[in-house]
């Protein structure tokens, strides 16, 4: 897993800092930071990623519309999604499937949890 590259998107520095240190805890070393949609987008356009993590709740592009953007390109199609967020409801959990997400994850989180989850959509 280590030699994968992950972006995260969070609007929050605090969490950003978080998701951060826990992906570096559980092995990934090359971690592209972004703090909404629109961000997340545009860092895409220099870089590819094996892995991308998207709160769910942000200003300016949520991750809703991350996620459908990402899943109509199609250089991004197939890279492994999970979502985060502090709404644990069966509502977004169906939103975020549906439109193409692989995983859920409701904050907080502990390293271990989000390792279990990385792995689980890698399979």
């Amino acid at each position: 897993m280590s030699d994968m590259k992950v972006l995260f998107v969070d609007d929050s520095p605090t969490m950003r800092r978080i998701i951060a240190n826990s992906l570096i805890k559980i092995g990934f070393s090359d971690l592209v930071a972004a703090e909404n949609g629109v961000d997340a987008l545009n860092k895409l356009k220099d870089t590819d990623v094996d892995l991308i993590i998207t709160d769910w709740n942000m200003p300016e592009m949520n991750g809703e519309k991350l996620v459908i953007k990402l899943r109509e390109n199609p250089r991004y199609k197939d890279t492994p999604i999970l979502v985060v967020t502090t709404r644990g409801m069966q509502e977004d959990v169906v939103a975020a499937v549906r439109i193409g997400a692989d995983g859920y994850m409701v904050k907080p989180f502990s390293p271990e949890v989000l390792k279990q989850k990385i792995k689980g959509i890698l399979k």
